[in-house]
């Protein structure tokens, strides 16, 4: 029963974010309320109160969540795959792979370029990146046997896995004619390997 409890927990947070996302895509994130949010999902107010503690947090947890499930499918991946392979793996199975063929609409990424060069939104993709490079680099150290707390590859590659999906995104917000994102994914990480050049 827990576990169900949990389920709808998860699959109301993830439907109050991307309502939020939606939302401040269409109108601009100044023109809506945690109420409008609230209304597109089929809950009050009070319960998108009890997820997150504003539309601003509604937004980003989006890209903290895909980072967290990043480090999960890494645990997970077979323990005698390369590591940078795992990586590569693990990153694809969330942001998407080569057989995306279906470029973007370009309203919608219009849109999402100008929300996340929002002020507004400054303070809480901050917040999420420390977030987001924590939990990465605590899969990384357990993938490795490696302390998260001692040793600084964990930390080093998170951020570099990180600042990859950040620079396909922004690739991917900005292409014209519009491309989908995981080839740019891709391209991003193979670039990391590259500079790499074998394993830890």
């Amino acid at each position: 029963m827990s576990g169900l409890r949990e389920r709808k927990k998860r699959a109301t947070r993830e439907a109050l974010s991307w309502e939020a996302l939606r939302l401040a895509v269409e109108r601009g994130i100044e023109n809506v309320l945690v109420e409008d949010i609230a209304t597109a999902v089929g809950v009050s107010p009070r319960t998108f109160n009890n997820y997150f503690s504003s539309k601003y947090e509604a937004i980003v947890w989006r890209e903290l969540d895909r980072m967290v499930r990043i480090g999960d499918i890494l645990r997970e991946r077979p323990p005698d795959e390369p590591f940078w392979q795992s990586i590569e793996q693990a990153v694809l199975a969330i942001y998407g792979n080569d057989d995306e063929t279906t470029p973007p609409d370009k309203s919608w990424t219009e849109g999402v370029r100008e929300l996340v060069s929002s002020p507004l939104l400054t303070a809480e993709y901050l917040k999420a990146d420390a977030a987001m490079s924590r939990a990465l680099a605590e899969a990384i150290a357990d993938r490795l046997g490696m302390d998260v707390e001692r040793d600084m590859y964990p930390q080093v590659v998170a951020g570099a896995v990180g600042a990859a999906c950040s620079v396909a995104q922004q690739r991917w917000m900005n292409a014209d004619p519009l491309v989908p994102l995981g080839p740019l994914i891709r391209e991003a990480l193979g670039h990391l390997t590259d500079l790499k050049g074998g394993e830890p």
